[in-house]
């Protein structure tokens, strides 16, 4: 007949042994649920130096002449988490080599519900963060949040694609308010990339001349435009491109709209 000190020691054996396979089931099914971290990226020296983008290269390369055509003018840059890097900082840029003052403007922080098992760094409160294709590649201050601007405040307001910044955008009662707001005082909204179907959930779409990210021109005619596949669209207060290879004709195209008020 078995001890103690033996009944003891098998039980603990046993525990052990169950433990190792809970883990070893554990670990096989987040292998199952997890994937690969082999992600797309377009970095914007890959994007400046990419045959055919020569026009673009030379846009950043090429010294402004005149810095002061937009000077007393004022942007608002609207964007969230998942901008296209290439499409925020390459039109502020230019802006503000114009003398434009440009200001980013972000949604208020809203952090998820803890159930959603969301990391998020302290910055997201301040920051919002950069993409370029697919990848995450940095973050950027804001200046303001959507619940603190008005339309008197702006010339013209800018936004930028990425997949999931519009995505984001859309959603936030305040940049939607601000943007129909905008739209009825006849200021300017530009919008890249995916940015336009932010523009179709605030309504403003119907019978307008436009044109966006090839994925989303089916969004755009459903939501009452009339869209084209060119490089920059301006159709009265509002002015759209399709994609990063765009960026210079659409940067230009607002600085010749806004430089004719």
């Amino acid at each position: 007949m078995k001890n103690l000190k033996q009944i003891i020691a098998a039980g603990v054996i046993g525990t052990t042994a169950l433990n190792a396979q809970v883990k070893d089931h554990q670990l096989d099914v987040m292998n199952q649920l997890a994937t690969p971290s082999h992600v797309s990226v377009m970095p914007v020296s890959q994007l400046l130096n990419a045959p055919g983008n020569e026009a673009l290269r030379d846009f950043f390369f090429n010294p402004v002449k005149d810095k002061t055509i937009l000077k007393g003018k004022k942007i608002a840059v609207l964007a969230a988490d998942g901008f296209e890097e290439i499409e925020l900082t390459g039109p502020v840029w230019y802006f503000r080599e114009l003398g434009a003052q440009v200001d980013i403007v972000a949604p208020k922080f809203n952090p998820a519900p803890a159930r959603y098992g969301l990391s998020t760094p302290e910055m997201a409160k301040t920051h919002i963060m950069a993409i370029q294709y697919l990848q995450p590649v940095g973050w950027i201050k804001f200046d303001k949040t959507a619940d603190q601007i008005k339309t008197s405040d702006y010339d013209a307001v800018f936004i930028p694609g990425g997949a999931w910044n519009p995505d984001n955008l859309r959603y936030d009662k305040d940049v939607i308010k601000f943007i129909q707001d905008f739209n009825k005082s006849g200021k300017l909204i530009a919008a890249i990339c995916h940015a336009p179907v932010v523009l179709a959930s605030a309504d403003i779409l119907k019978g307008r001349k436009l044109t966006g990210y090839w994925n989303i021109q089916i969004d755009l005619k459903n939501a009452g435009g009339i869209v084209s596949d060119q490089p920059v669209v301006v159709d009265a207060n509002i002015i759209t491109s399709r994609h990063p290879i765009d960026v210079a004709d659409f940067s230009r195209a607002v600085e010749s709209w806004l430089a004719k008020k």
